[in-house]
């Protein structure tokens, strides 16, 4: 029996290499009915190779056979046939358990033998306790490995007292569960606690591996913002390429722009110098399609024979959607270069990427001689943006997943940002989408306070308003609405077409105002300190410039009982 227990480490390892099987362990997906039924199969199965790989036994002439594919009247099998229905049932739930139970118990009823009935009706039970103790472990998405050790063994024990009471011969039974009951019983509870425990430790791991890169690419991204916000020059490349040679296990580092090397970190700097021409065939060619590229040491292109770098990763930097340099990470040979690293190169590029985008962005703003215009650069606020970065490293180690998709939408909302300040109008499609990414990374801080509703007619999503007008709304009525409100806080943003015209309000129920503070908001410029200082007397002003008189801002606020702030435009103009 314990010999047997190689096939559940293959099986184990095998379920984990399955993606809808690990996105059901992780509680991504919604298992559909095919879902189900291939689960089903999967672990039936697994109890029937339990079975065909078990001992068979003849408990009146105490003998044991060997991979058998029948069984005669007087014989039974001692096997891990539970292991998989209980697995079934403690990873997928009872609808699982039992439909694998029933695959195993049947095939192990038209197997025969004096047991054939009992362990049939035991397999299913299996499947059943195991589903059924599934529905109390709420806390963790995996039952622990003690539990698994557990309910396997409370599994075999059921599977003996049913063959006492319904076995056809009850000597044959009492002598049977007399010599094969204990070491079936701890055989199959160890089995299932291995299985768990495999399953753990390799999800597990996965996701500290993954924590760990995410965590590490803040760090990086916290540390170079200050460098590339100042732009693509040989004194930001530098020092970039100091910090990531620090945080990052390669032999060397450089940064280009379109033409020249600026910096080289690390191994070969003797003769890799910065200033010098782009000499790598494969550097121009990521600068022309974009695209990364992996190279062995002919395509490095060194014209030092001793040179030591055999390998590299050559990632693009863009600006928007123009390549203006690469970011190249060096390795003695190819092998060095794994999977996990090749996806932190390309997060780094992105991320550097963004950073030269708001170094764009601030050049923009020193070329923008319109004061409307200079409030509707797109500034990210300090607050806002080590907000955000708090709340997605808090989240690395217990919800990375969730992790990963707030930095999408903190790259989401920075890209927007940008495209906001290249042109006068947006639609509200765009603006929404804008929006959308401020808000996932706003509620996942303010977690139960915040409650966002939106109402929205579709058809009137092509209307146009000037760029990066409906997010300082929304930041307005958060900052400055909402903040005191300890729970129970509404958002309802909501975008109507009426007639000729499209409504667009945002309602909170936040603290209000007076209406003194109303008409001041309304009438003149007021600072903000904390926001982006795209204040509503900003945004008014624009609306009326660019969209017409009647498309001014009304706010109706009541001290305690929130504020509703409202504005129209065209459908088309």
């Amino acid at each position: 029996m314990i010999e047997r227990l190689g096939i559940i480490v293959t099986v184990a390892f095998v379920l984990t290499r399955i993606p809808f099987f690990r996105r059901l362990i992780d509680q991504e997906m919604k298992v559909k009915t095919s879902h189900s039924i291939s689960l089903m199969i999967l672990f039936g199965c697994f109890g029937i190779i339990g079975t065909y790989t078990g001992l068979i036994v003849n408990p009146i002439e105490a003998t044991l056979t060997k991979w058998q594919w029948y069984l005669n009247e007087d014989e039974a099998l001692a096997n891990s046939r539970v292991i998989g229905i209980v697995a079934a049932g403690l990873l997928g739930g009872m609808r699982i358990g039992i439909g694998a139970g029933i695959i195993a118990g049947t095939h192990r009823f038209l197997l025969g033998g004096f047991t054939a009935v009992s362990c049939g009706i035991s397999t299913i039970l299996a499947g059943v306790i195991a589903g059924w103790i599934s529905r109390y472990n709420k806390k963790s998405k995996l039952v622990s490995t003690s539990t698994g050790f557990a309910v396997g063994m409370l599994a075999e024990t059921v599977q003996m007292l049913v063959i006492l009471l319904v076995a056809k011969s009850y000597d044959q039974a009492h002598a049977l569960v007399m010599e094969i009951g204990l070491p079936m019983i701890l055989a199959n509870g160890l089995g299932t606690g291995i299985f768990i425990l495999i399953i753990r430790t390799v999800i597990q791991e996965e996701e500290r591996m993954g924590a760990a890169q995410s965590q590490k690419a803040l760090r990086i991204a916290d540390r170079t913002v200050k460098y590339m916000r100042k732009g693509l020059s040989s004194e930001s490349a530098q020092s970039t390429c100091e910090i990531l040679m620090r945080e990052v296990r390669v032999k060397g580092v450089s940064i280009t722009d379109r033409t020249h090397i600026l910096a080289h970190v690390g191994m070969a700097s003797d003769h890799h110098f910065a200033h010098s021409l782009i000499q790598t065939e494969a550097t121009k060619r990521v600068i022309e399609t974009g695209a990364l590229l992996v190279v062995g040491k002919e395509s490095i292109q060194c014209d030092q024979a001793e040179c030591p770098l055999g390998a590299a990763i050559i990632a693009p930097l863009k600006q928007g959607e123009k390549t203006v340099g690469t970011l190249k990470f060096y390795f003695q040979t190819e092998k060095e270069i794994s999977s996990i690293l090749l996806e932190l190169v390309k997060g780094l590029s992105d991320i550097l990427s963004h950073q030269l985008e708001l170094a764009e962005i601030d050049h923009q703003k020193s070329l923008v001689k319109q004061a409307e215009i200079r409030a509707l650069q797109a500034q990210i606020s300090p607050h806002f943006l080590f907000n955000a970065m708090n709340t997605i490293v808090s989240l690395i180690r217990i919800n990375p997943d969730k992790a990963r998709k707030l930095l999408i939408s903190l790259s989401n909302f920075i890209r927007q940002n940008l495209t906001g300040t290249t042109k006068a109008y947006s639609s509200l499609r765009e603006e929404l989408s804008h929006v959308e990414a401020y808000l996932t990374i706003e509620e996942a801080r303010f977690h139960d306070r915040l409650t966002v509703q939106y109402e929205i007619d579709h058809e009137a999503l092509s209307a146009q308003v000037p760029s990066i007008t409906l997010q300082p709304l929304i930041e307005n009525a958060i900052k400055h609405g909402l903040k005191t409100k300890e729970e129970d806080g509404f958002l309802t943003i909501s975008i109507k077409e009426e007639s000729s015209y499209v409504r667009v309000s945002i309602e909170d129920n936040g603290e209000g105002m007076e209406q003194e503070v109303v008409n001041q908001l309304a009438n003149r410029p007021v600072q903000s300190i904390t926001g982006t200082g795209i204040g509503l007397y900003n945004i008014n002003e624009r609306l009326k410039k660019m969209m017409g008189e009647e498309s001014a801002i009304l706010i109706q606020s009541e001290k305690g009982k929130g504020t509703i702030v409202t504005f129209t435009v065209p459908c088309e103009i």
